[in-house]
């Protein structure tokens, strides 16, 4: 016989640890279960992304009043940040208005986070090429593309040029087009390839960045940029880089020559810097904002739609609401109402030349 009695519960050795009552931990690392929540930075501060290198972002903080019973008034600043682990998916690029958490002082060694960026405005983007359907965003939030052309040395390219404009009107940017180096060629020719669509034109001689008169080409591109973003883009050794020193002296961007063999311009920008362009004379919230970009000799419009073209001709919309169904616009396609209104005179020699510019751009 046992020596101690089976049949009584409480007292067998056993009870106390029996598997029904053992208790067991739910979380072995005891560490917290992961959760879609995001916190929701009430605190966060707003700046504009002007620069990006190897995962850190420059971003520009706007000046805050003091708020009674809150945080004290802060000077604008410039913070180095890097983004949150949910955005690490998300591209971020010059322009963009982000959300800024962490030490916002802007103090040297100070790193702040980026948790938000906000709805841009517009987007202007890029392929590698024709065929490539993957899109890269340059630039977020820009109203304005100069394009910067040079009348030779390196010849101008109509083809590159065309599909700037394509960029531009699919982004919804209002393009402008410079062409420097007016003393070695005769810029007419290559300008009467747009003079139907109504783009403005500035033309520039050497001499013409050192001159700042009122009357001057530099001061007309000043007054153009002023309260605007506005992104350069042009082929490379045609004098984008020194016309951005003219219009931000303490830019010192990197300048470059044209080689005498290839007719090629070296790359001086290795990457895109939004700069703060003041107009002499203006209030501080008229300044106007510049992002230049590297040269490049090929532009990829894989992502580019019809749509996005015409876009950029709102004078002719009625009449493409007109054409049949399915309708490409081109001069291949059969009962296009571009013709009929060229040839029944309801569009004059002008609107002719605008059929024909935006039919080189769908192309």
């Amino acid at each position: 016989m046992s020596w101690f009695n089976v049949d009584d519960e409480d007292d067998a050795p056993y009870g106390e640890y029996a598997d029904h009552e053992v208790r067991t931990r739910p979380n072995p690392k005891a560490n917290r279960p992961r959760t879609k929540r995001r916190p929701e930075h009430a605190d966060a501060v707003t700046g504009m992304i002007t620069a990006v290198d190897r995962g850190r972002y420059t971003a520009l903080v706007p000046a805050t009043p003091a708020v009674k019973g809150g945080p004290k008034a802060a000077p604008e600043r410039v913070v180095v940040a890097a983004r949150a682990r949910e955005l690490r998916k998300t591209a971020i690029v010059i322009g963009d208005r982000v959300q800024l958490v962490g030490d916002v002082s802007g103090d040297e060694g100070s790193l702040s986070r980026i948790v938000a960026v906000e709805e841009r405005t517009t987007m202007l983007r890029r392929s590698a090429d024709d065929s490539d359907r993957v899109e890269r965003i340059m630039v977020a939030n820009a109203e304005q593309m100069l394009i910067v052309v040079a009348a030779a040395n390196p010849e101008p390219r109509v083809r590159l040029v065309d599909r700037y404009l394509v960029a531009a009107y699919d982004a919804g940017i209002q393009p402008l087009i410079c062409l420097t180096k007016i003393d070695l060629a005769d810029p007419e020719p290559f300008l009467e390839n747009f003079a139907a669509l109504e783009v403005p034109i500035f033309r520039s001689a050497p001499g013409a960045w050192e001159d700042d008169s009122p009357a001057g080409v530099l001061s007309q591109i000043r007054e153009t940029l002023a309260g605007k973003t506005t992104v350069f883009v042009g082929h490379s050794g045609v004098g984008k880089s020194t016309l951005i020193n003219a219009l931000v002296p303490e830019a010192e961007r990197a300048t470059g020559h044209v080689n005498e063999v290839t007719g090629r311009g070296r790359h001086t920008s290795s990457s895109s810097v939004a700069l703060r362009a003041a107009t002499p004379g203006a209030a501080a919230g008229e300044s106007g904002w510049v992002i230049d970009t590297p040269g490049v000799r090929s532009f990829g419009l894989g992502h580019v739609t019809s749509d996005g073209i015409l876009r950029g001709f709102t004078d002719l919309v009625p009449l493409l609401d007109a054409c049949p169904r399915g309708c490409s616009h081109t001069e291949e396609a059969p009962d296009c109402e571009l013709d009929l209104a060229i040839a029944d005179g309801r569009l004059d020699a002008l609107g002719a030349r605008r059929v024909e510019s935006l039919r080189r751009l769908l192309k």
